[in-house]
């Protein structure tokens, strides 16, 4: 599945999702900060065109491997290849994942299984696999993309926006865990961002997008590593997404629900 040729010592940074939007543009950061690039997602062909262009932009090597983390085994055919590769990512960043639009007794199961094997199995057995050697270092940072959806249930989107509930609580407590330990993890929670993420969830027509200007990729990456850097626990990106993440806090359960459900149906 996978190959790579032994490197020498670099400061290596590990990103999932590095095909396109969010992920894509993390990685460039990195980049930018000087830090080797190890990319994963799905599509060979993209991921080698983006490994292509920011080992010509930033003077840093890049190793692409294109895997599906939703497959069983990917992971540890990753980790076996970082170690072949003599590859020690001190920075992890799991990005990868999509949504599935609609309402839960109509959407596809086949494809929402495949989401919360990524948006979940993935992330937390790459984390499980990658953790124990950074704590024996003493040093890495954790980089988990969640979303503002992890702070409400979300009608129409009920299994993404669950998912995202669990990326959000799984990189609290982590962080918790390691604050001693030399070791961040900060979960950075988008709203909805100018990528192609709406059309594979099949929601461009929801009113969480139709005709609205969204944030671009590299504003919310740029965000996003910066929070990184400064050991953030959690980053939620831009002032009314902010807002409206702590507001739900002290609103009724059933009606935060019922916001959601409106905001997110067809218009």
């Amino acid at each position: 599945m996978m190959n790579m040729t032994k490197t020498q010592a670099h400061r290596w940074a590990l990103v999932t999702g590095a095909s396109g939007g969010i992920g894509q543009e993390i990685a460039r950061e990195l980049a930018a900060a000087g830090y080797a690039l190890v990319l994963v997602a799905r599509d060979a062909a993209r991921l080698a065109r983006v490994a292509d262009e920011l080992a010509q932009a930033h003077g840093v090597p890049v190793q692409p491997l294109p895997c599906d983390l939703a497959q069983a085994g990917a992971v540890e055919a990753l980790a076996q290849a970082l170690a072949q590769g003599d590859i020690v990512p001190e920075v992890l960043v799991n990005n990868a994942g999509f949504g599935v639009y609609g309402e839960h007794a109509r959407t596809d199961w086949q494809a929402e299984h495949g989401m919360i094997e990524l948006n979940v199995t993935a992330l937390t057995a790459l984390t499980k696999r990658l953790l124990p050697g950074m704590v024996r270092r003493g040093r890495g940072r954790i980089l988990n993309v969640a979303s503002t959806a992890a702070f409400q249930p979300g009608p129409y989107m009920a299994v993404y926006y669950a998912t995202k509930a669990y990326v959000l609580s799984y990189s609290e407590a982590l962080a918790e865990e390691l604050s001693s330990s030399g070791i961040t993890v900060t979960a950075l929670c988008p709203g909805p961002t100018a990528t192609a993420f709406s059309q594979r969830a099949q929601a461009v027509d929801s009113a969480l997008f139709k005709g609205k200007r969204l944030p671009d990729a590299s504003e919310v990456a740029r965000y996003g590593v910066r929070a990184l850097q400064r050991g953030r626990r959690v980053a939620v990106h831009g002032c009314m997404n902010s807002l409206l993440a702590q507001s739900v806090r002290f609103t009724p359960r059933r009606v935060v629900t019922r916001l959601v459900a409106q905001m997110s149906r067809r218009v």
